[in-house]
């Protein structure tokens, strides 16, 4: 019986002890609870919930129907996708097909082919993000610049068909305007992106490989990076973030903590074809005055100087022996058809500021000339060796890379000196340039670049040939040949010197 008891009171000091061990852990799991960090951690877990969730009520998905089939479905054109090896592309395929139950490639339909109900099929996809109540979305260039049909799905369902407002493939940005009126639009805020400071919290929102409305967080890894990419110009720098940033992100914000737009991303880094955690983002800055332009009147208009550039601060051979300069953009070269030929800018003028602002970098200058008024007057701040002084100048509109590739001339810019529908540059004769070409100083005015396929090419006018007269005009002067060649209606004869034979030829253009 005692013993029976013992055990009984063994029982029950025991089961009392381990309620009293309970209770101590419980005592001390609630001061854990409520302890400042674990709340400092909640109220940060909650920021990041709040800010991914009135940040996304902002963001579109875009599904385009582009105008072939390229390979890679609806991945293809987009540069994140191009940049893996195709064994990689092949998988994310493979693992799209699954994922969407998909048959393979090869059975889809064609993107010209449509469903029962005349609906295009999309195979191309993308992010992009409320500008305007209006029906206004900024987004990336590569996601829209071969679209055929364009569908916007917003978080809530609904799909609005949209089209091409205004696109800019130097900065890689394009603006889409949607086909009807859709209410309850929610635009997003734009943070100033020059107050955007490395280490900062980075978040990325998109459809990154079709799975929309992702949200990857990360930081701000560095700011005014340069990237070399055929897609953009080199008057423009990222921000650079650890966010993951992936197929389908493109043209979807990067925000910060207080659900801003910091950035539209654009590109990722890879090493061997695999990404590695960098992305980069087109600062908001930019996006917001490109975007703006864009809406306005369709197409964004740079300006230039046609002048090649470098920094001082890494031309130490220059900086330590031929300038006073402390900082600033040393010309290194200055184009003959170029905005600034015929100024007083020289080769080895330091530029240390424009209109006041100052400039230590190529692409501070770059981007300030670049959104300078296309003809408007501009003062240089100039080092010459050890002499300061103001030059005036003024930019032109640059030409696009389509104007270039289709010989087209910006509608703002003036014709180039000497650069005429004949298709031949043309310079006063110095003596610098008679000995270069080898030919005795007369009058007239000398050819030094001939384009290929040009009317100048076909009657086979030649560098170092002195023209002297247009149509029997005598010339002296670029300025003096181009006034005579704009006189001429359907063909010009001109009269050279070759090989110190006067001789002529009549251009004429071919009947359309």
């Amino acid at each position: 019986m005692m013993r029976s008891i013992s055990s009984s009171v063994g029982y029950r000091g025991a089961l009392l002890a381990a309620l009293l061990s309970v209770s101590v852990v419980a005592k001390e799991s609630s001061a854990v609870a409520t302890s400042p960090a674990l709340d400092l951690a909640r109220q940060l877990n909650q920021a990041f919930v709040e800010v991914a969730d009135s940040a996304s009520k902002s963001v579109v998905v875009i599904k385009v129907k582009t105008k072939e089939d390229r390979e890679g479905g609806e991945l293809s054109g987009n540069p994140l996708y191009e940049q893996l090896p195709e064994e990689q592309r092949q998988q994310f395929e493979r693992f799209f097909e699954r994922f969407r139950g998909q048959q393979p490639r090869r059975q889809r339909p064609q993107p010209e082919s449509t469903d029962l109900e005349g609906n295009p099929f999309y195979n191309g996809r993308g992010s992009g993000m409320v500008m305007r109540e209006d029906g206004y979305i900024l987004t990336n260039n590569h996601v829209v610049e071969e679209a055929e049909a364009i569908l916007v799905v917003f978080k809530d369902g609904r799909e609005v068909k949209a089209e091409v407002r205004g696109r800019d493939p130097e900065s890689d940005l394009a603006v889409i305007q949607l086909t009807e009126k859709v209410s309850g639009l929610i635009p997003v805020k734009f943070a100033d992106s020059d107050k955007v400071k490395v280490g900062e919290f980075a978040i990325a929102i998109g459809a990154p490989f079709d799975l929309e409305y992702s949200v990857t967080f990360g930081h701000v890894s560095a700011k005014g990076r340069q990237v070399e990419d055929m897609r953009t110009l080199s008057d423009q720098d990222f921000i650079q973030t650890d966010a993951n940033i992936n197929v389908g992100n493109s043209g979807g914000p990067l925000v910060n903590i207080n659900g801003e737009v910091m950035g539209v991303n654009s590109m990722i880094r890879t090493s061997m074809g695999v990404g590695v955690g960098i992305g980069f983002a087109i600062p908001s800055n930019l996006a917001r005055e490109i975007g703006d332009r864009l809406i306005e009147d369709g197409r964004f208009i740079r300006s230039w100087l046609g002048i090649g550039i470098a920094d001082l601060r890494e031309y130490r051979r220059f900086r330590d022996i031929d300038t006073q300069a402390k900082d600033g953009v040393v010309v290194r070269s200055i184009e003959p058809n170029g905005p600034a030929y015929g100024s007083d800018l020289k080769p080895a003028d330091v530029i240390t500021s424009v209109d006041g602002k100052a400039v230590a970098t190529t692409q501070q200058l770059r981007s300030l000339i670049s959104r300078k008024k296309a003809g408007s007057e501009v003062v240089l701040d100039v080092f010459r060796r050890d002499e300061k002084m103001r030059i005036k100048v003024k930019p032109d509109e640059k030409p696009t890379r389509e104007m270039l590739a289709s010989n087209r001339k910006p509608k703002s810019s003036k014709e180039p000196a000497g650069v005429m529908e004949l298709g031949m540059t043309v310079k006063p004769l110095t003596k610098e340039l008679a000995k270069q070409f080898e030919v005795d100083v007369t009058g007239g005015v000398i050819v030094t670049e001939v384009q290929s396929g040009s009317l100048a090419s076909r009657y086979e006018i030649k560098p170092g040939d002195i023209i002297t007269d247009i149509n029997h005009e005598p010339v002296r002067s670029p300025k003096e040949f181009q006034t005579e060649v704009s006189k001429a209606k359907g063909r010009v004869l001109v009269s050279f010197i070759r090989d110190g034979t006067p001789q002529f030829e009549v251009l004429k253009e071919r009947s359309k």
